[in-house]
């Protein structure tokens, strides 16, 4: 089979077979999970190819998010998923505003427990879905698609445009429309699949190392880290709030107990405790200096402006 995009999944380096998986059920279980393994490193390596692009996409990114811009993650079938998952899990972890990182996909809530792939055709819905998302020009459109050919991610991409919001492909083919549509591409080119087409395997994990990498340094960009520390956690449950205490005797240098009653006058916040103690100050102090700071603890501590 052809892997040149020609425009139809036929010709797509994604729906090709794979030569080394041709014989897949008359191998042994342990040839079986070797074969697996050494894909997902292909989908590793792909995404390190991808690494310039990806350096590109986080910086222009990071400068819409300082002006109040939103990251929204967009795709159908298992990108969608892997964007409501990305999206989601970055409040928790970065402790982000409700709203400032979305997660949308072809079907909506309804499709990410379930499969709805015939979504994922429908083009006018991709551009309603994010009109009613209230776009602005500041905002970050992140387009995940395996082919790069999505009907539903373009007609996301073109209401994004009509806004001039950023827009970034996260694809797994070269040459895609997707990528020709968007401002910015991460092409992570993973080929043929072991089990043909299937493109929730190590296209899947490239997208997920990609989503992962973007999101994760775009928050240490906007102030949400202290080194390799989350000091903006959200603290809802028995685990957290151990992380928090944890998080802040390991960033400010100082035992559990100090950290615990740092907290405690910080309102459980571990951004601002960090800050009592690395600057010798009060919360309000503290909480004062984060915002001229725009959250970024070292300039908080230093009493300057954000970088």
């Amino acid at each position: 089979m052809s892997t040149r995009n020609d425009g139809t999944l036929n010709g797509l380096a994604t729906e090709g077979r794979l030569p080394e998986a041709a014989d897949l059920d008359l191998l042994p279980t342990s040839a079986q999970v070797a074969l697996l393994c050494e894909q997902d490193h292909r989908a590793v390596r792909a995404v390190q190819a991808a690494s310039e692009q990806l350096v590109t996409a986080i910086d222009a990114a990071a400068v819409r998010l300082r002006r109040g811009g939103r990251l929204i993650e967009v795709g159908a079938g298992t990108p969608g998923r892997l964007a409501v998952l990305d999206a989601a899990e970055c409040g928790p972890t970065f402790g982000v505003e409700e709203g400032q990182v979305i997660g949308v996909m072809a079907g909506g809530s309804d499709a990410v427990p379930k499969a709805a792939e015939n979504g994922e055709d429908d083009h006018r819905a991709g551009a309603t879905d994010l009109v009613a998302a209230s776009l602005t020009s500041d905002d970050v459109v992140l387009a995940v698609s395996a082919s790069g050919r999505t009907p539903y991610v373009r007609g996301a991409i073109a209401a994004a445009s009509a806004v001039r919001a950023l827009t970034i492909a996260v694809v797994n083919n070269p040459d895609s429309p997707i990528a020709a549509e968007c401002d910015l591409a991460v092409e992570a080119l993973t080929g043929p699949e072991v089990i043909s087409g299937s493109t929730r395997l190590k296209a899947g994990t490239a997208q997920k190392l990609v989503l992962n990498t973007f999101s994760t340094l775009l928050m240490v960009k906007l102030g949400h880290t202290y080194g390799d520390l989350m000091v903006n956690v959200r603290a809802s449950n028995t685990k957290l709030r151990w992380r928090s205490q944890r998080i802040v005797a390991e960033a400010a240098g100082v035992d559990t107990e100090q950290a615990a009653e740092a907290l405690t006058e910080a309102g459980g916040q571990a951004k601002v405790a960090t800050v009592m103690l690395l600057a010798g100050v009060d919360a309000a102090t503290a909480r004062s200096r984060l915002t001229a700071a725009a959250g970024h603890v070292r300039a908080a501590v230093a009493g300057s402006a954000a970088p």
